[in-house]
């Protein structure tokens, strides 16, 4: 369960920070705020939808829209040297944690009477 909390219960905070900061993107290139969001939004929306109609591997999706020398190839690249995969697997391990610690902190709680009527 403590897995399953650090990836799927905190996943969507992860999906909001990353969504507001494709936004910040999206602004900072010249899009309204509205704009930015909206697509943003529908981009998280589309791959979620493609992954999950298809039941493909992320990797071959990723694959075929990333052009030789294109603009995904690029964006890929920065992502890469600014360690997003890792930074995510370390969001992903440092929640699962605290969710461990809290069901520890709850179950010493209970056993010590604290639950008891």
């Amino acid at each position: 369960m403590d897995a399953i909390t650090g990836l799927s219960g905190s996943g969507p905070a992860y999906i909001f920070m990353i969504v507001d900061a494709l936004a910040d993107a999206g602004v900072k290139v010249g899009l309204s705020r509205k704009d930015a969001l909206f697509l943003a939004s529908q981009t998280i929306l589309g791959s979620a939808k493609l992954l999950l109609e298809t039941g493909s591997h992320p990797g071959p999706l990723k694959d075929s829209v990333t052009s030789p020398g294109g603009t995904a190839i690029a964006g890929l690249h920065t992502l890469e040297k600014g360690g997003l995969r890792t930074t995510l697997i370390n969001a992903v391990e440092a929640a699962t944690h605290r969710s461990k610690e809290l069901g520890e902190i709850v179950m010493k709680n209970f056993t010590n009477g604290a639950a008891k009527p």
